[in-house]
């Protein structure tokens, strides 16, 4: 089978996304960190923002768009005080949704505006995954699958991108592009693990000798908040959040029936 075969294969079998973008409540320095991990969820068919590319406040996302083939939609601010993106955006949400090709939506934005939205979607049965800064509403939060705040997706991108210091004496390293682009505010500290949380995730998965499959604990973190993501307790893994507290969790490792090993966890008393 020929290299493109396979990739064509591939991308039918994931599921088909579109990710629209509120360019009035998103940051361009989030953009490849946002594509990268839309890209864990399937492959991003349509890709628009939406905003008045006329002002001077967006010229920041101008420089992107063509770099990651997003395509922008233009609209402009007819009336002082009404937000006619918001309107635009939601019409071509429905228009989508009506088409019957998509298995989800990204929605960028941290507008609680949405929220009505991301609810109508999941009524048709598709999956929405929201993307917001940490200031994003509760409601707008919670009307998603999955919500994974663009700060933790801000602070990988500054990770992966931080320079070696310079080995010449007295030269200084070159700032990278991640931090030239990113605001001026400086990355939240983790938060403390939520210790309660994880233990009902636990309880409710678990056997009767209290321990659970990690997989399925997940899944049950997730349904209890859409937002729940171990990189906001500093761990780019659910595994290492348990591991990192020895005191409250205990894990262990069993065959599993695929031949291979899935790991278990359970709350210490």
């Amino acid at each position: 089978m020929a290299k493109n075969d396979v990739r064509s294969t591939q991308d039918a079998d994931a599921a088909h996304l579109a990710v629209l973008i509120d360019a009035d409540n998103a940051q361009p320095s989030v953009i490849e960190g946002l594509l990268a991990e839309v890209a864990k969820f399937g492959v991003a068919s349509v890709k628009r923002i939406y905003g008045d590319f006329t002002s001077q406040r967006l010229q920041g996302w101008k420089q992107v768009l063509l770099k990651h083939s997003i395509h922008p939609v233009q609209q402009f601010a007819y009336t002082s005080g009404k937000n006619a993106t918001d309107s635009s955006l939601i019409i071509d949400a429905m228009d989508l949704m009506y088409t019957g090709r998509f298995d989800g939506f990204c929605l960028v934005s941290s507008d609680s505006d949405f929220t009505r939205l991301a609810q109508r979607l999941r009524e048709a049965g598709l999956t929405v995954y929201g993307f917001g800064e940490r200031k994003t509403p509760d409601p707008f939060v919670q009307a998603c699958d999955k919500f994974i705040y663009t700060e933790v997706l801000r602070q990988e991108a500054t990770e992966v991108e931080k320079p070696e210091p310079a080995k010449a004496a007295g030269k200084a390293p070159a700032k990278s592009a991640a931090k030239s682009a990113a605001p001026a505010e400086k990355p939240k500290s983790p938060q403390q693990a939520p210790r309660k949380l994880l233990n009902q995730a636990i309880e409710e998965a678990g056997d009767e000798e209290g321990w659970a499959q990690l997989g399925a604990v997940g899944s049950y973190l997730n349904k209890l908040r859409s937002d729940f993501d171990p990189r906001l307790y500093g761990h780019r893994k659910l595994s290492e959040l348990f591991k990192a507290h020895p005191k409250w969790f205990e894990l262990k490792e069993l065959a599993s029936a695929a031949g291979g090993k899935d790991l278990y966890v359970r709350a210490r008393s």
